[in-house]
């Protein structure tokens, strides 16, 4: 079970991070895709572990490209970076698929 298209009410642009040449960071070709946006002020954990801050959640369909680093365009413009991705399965259990995006 996915999570159903009529709750991902704005669209995002993801712009996948590849990681680092000797020009700096390089990124994939952008992806529009539909999301649940929730612009929020939340402390989360990045993937070393330290607390930041992250002023924005995104909820999309599972197996959104979008590892930590990568450039995001929020629907009001804002440009941000992803902190962290989680993809979220439950097997057998009647909720969502989803991907889950913490953003800068």
């Amino acid at each position: 079970m996915r999570v159903p298209g009529w709750l991902l009410r704005h669209e995002v642009t993801v712009e996948p991070y590849l990681g680092t040449s000797a020009y700096g960071p390089r990124y994939g070709p952008p992806v529009t895709a539909r999301a649940l946006v929730d612009e929020t002020v939340k402390q989360v954990r990045d993937r070393t572990g330290a607390e930041v801050i992250s002023t924005a959640q995104i909820i999309a369909a599972p197996g959104l490209d979008c590892p930590p680093g990568s450039r995001l365009t929020l629907p009001g413009g804002r440009r941000t970076t992803a902190i962290s991705t989680a993809q979220h399965t439950a097997p057998g259990l009647p909720v969502p698929a989803s991907t889950e995006v913490n953003a800068e």
